[in-house]
């Protein structure tokens, strides 16, 4: 089965911060692995701005660098990397300064799509775009794309969204997550509203309860300063977690429309619980193999600030009243994997007796790094002798299902940007989900705060704290492996 590419208008894409880290490592292989795949059409035009001298030819070379080290098996093709790098043009640019501006907008073309992309820290965010706007770079095809975090609380919130909507229109402003770009992600949605097998059981009266785990390998290198202001709530769960609960947990949308998807995730959102504080567990890695703790890594060996929380979350409306929803999230864990269990509850009536023993089923919706669907169901085990039931997968991953051509998925951000150039905000957070989002967060930062609860600590590499085993096992319940 060989995918689709879907051709897209000639645009022009600035970057904004176009030197930086997430331009290298993330938004130029992007667009580079877009334009291999024949998406774009000729004459579309790749703006780098940055404060960094440079003309480019030295851009080019530095955005060649890039595809080598990130995009490599692509980057050996040398007629696709100078036809890319034809594309790519250079403005210096200082947002607080008038440096460059004028320049900028006499190289952007009429009469098409024209997105800047803020690649930069929040605070450069109200500055470029009151420059844009102040240059007249301001149309009804112009598009701005902003990368979280999207304020820091609920105020900081409100004040970037006024200050973004005071040059553009709500349509015209994309936040973006690149979690909401995964397959798997959107697969959700295809599961739960395409397949009439799952909708009729997708609800309390069958599912036991719902996991959503998030795990990484890495520790916070490089991000020190930001991270220890942040934490794992900040960082990950007030937005990567809450968008994978949303889309779990949504009713079924009207139509598969922008405004009627993020309208259905905002009803979740606003139903959710407050989080009662013995549902709460919040952690910190320490040392191993040479490599510091997080309090040394940070420099503070006072830090109360969590790389791991783990929580359990109610949503209070029809669909889901008395089913919890655990969700975690942490650094330096096992192994990288990010999946949803859904787990049904067991058979009301069992006629095999205790011997064949408890079974369940339970549908586990891989996010990385194997994306994949897997559903657990209860068969016979093999042999005479009685009736012995065990639990065997039916699973889907991408690369053995649709063919060895799709085993190389496209990047979240190769999604997420061409949807930017179509005009199409499906996957995108819309202002008010995000305030909901930290209404939401505020109060539980608030409550450890004023506790003053301090993190446990927890083995690099470990699964996490043990309090968080607890969290579970108080319910009956335990945590599916946190599985590579």
């Amino acid at each position: 089965m060989v995918s689709r590419v879907i051709p897209v208008d000639p645009f022009d894409l600035v970057i904004f911060g176009g030197t930086g880290d997430l331009a290298r490592r993330k938004i130029l292989p992007a667009l580079f692995r877009r334009y291999c795949a024949g998406q774009w059409p000729e004459d579309v035009r790749i703006i780098g701005a940055a404060r960094s001298e440079h003309d480019d030819s030295a851009y080019r070379a530095l955005v060649a660098d890039a595809l080598r080290e990130f995009a490599p098996e692509r980057a050996k093709d040398s007629p696709s990397v100078d036809g890319f790098l034809a594309r790519i043009r250079y403005v210096r640019i200082d947002a607080e300064e008038q440096t460059g501006w004028a320049e900028l907008a006499g190289q952007l073309t009429e009469d098409r799509v024209r997105a800047f992309y803020f690649s930069v820290g929040p605070r450069l965010f109200g500055a470029l775009a009151g420059q844009i706007e102040a240059h007249g770079m301001v149309t009804d095809r112009t598009r701005i794309v902003v990368e979280k975090p999207f304020g820091h609380d609920l105020q900081s919130a409100r004040d970037l969204n006024a200050t973004l909507a005071g040059h553009f229109d709500e349509g015209q402003i994309y936040r973006i997550d690149h979690y909401l770009g995964k397959e798997t992600v959107q697969n959700l949605m295809a599961v739960r509203f395409g397949n009439m097998l799952f909708e009729p059981l997708w609800n309390s009266q069958y599912v036991d309860h719902i996991q959503i785990t998030v795990a990484e390998t890495v520790g916070i290198a490089g991000r020190e300063g930001y991270y220890d202001r942040a934490g794992a709530m900040r960082d990950m769960m007030q937005n990567h977690l809450m968008q994978l609960l949303c889309l779990i947990a949504m009713e079924p949308p009207a139509k598969f429309d922008p405004d009627a998807v993020r309208d259905e995730k905002l009803k979740v959102i606003r139903a959710l619980d407050q989080v009662q504080p013995h549902h709460i567990v919040r952690g910190q890695y320490g040392p191993s193999d040479g490599e510091p703790g997080y309090r040394g890594a940070v420099g503070n060996s006072r830090s109360a600030t969590e790389s791991y929380i783990a929580l359990r979350a109610h949503i209070s409306n029809w669909r889901w009243a008395g089913t919890p929803f655990y969700l975690r999230t942490g650094k330096r864990l096992v192994a990288r994997s990010s999946v949803i269990n859904v787990m049904f509850k067991d058979a009301p009536h069992s006629i095999f007796g205790a011997d064949a023993g408890r079974h369940a089923n339970v549908l586990s919706i891989r996010l990385q790094p194997n994306e994949g669907i897997t559903l657990k169901v209860t068969i016979k085990e093999p042999g005479p002798g009685g009736m012995r039931l065990i639990d065997v997968p039916l699973d889907m991953s991408f690369a053995e299902a649709l063919g060895p051509e799709n085993q190389d998925p496209p990047d979240a951000y190769e999604r997420l940007i061409m949807d930017v150039i179509r005009g199409n905000q499906t996957l995108f957070m819309r202002g008010d989900e995000v305030e909901a989002a930290w209404a939401w967060t505020d109060p539980i930062i608030a409550g450890w705060q004023a506790r003053g609860d301090v993190p446990k600590p927890y083995d690099s590499g470990s699964t996490g704290p043990g309090d968080a085993e607890l969290l579970m096992k108080r319910d009956g319940r335990h945590w599916q492996g946190i599985k590579p």
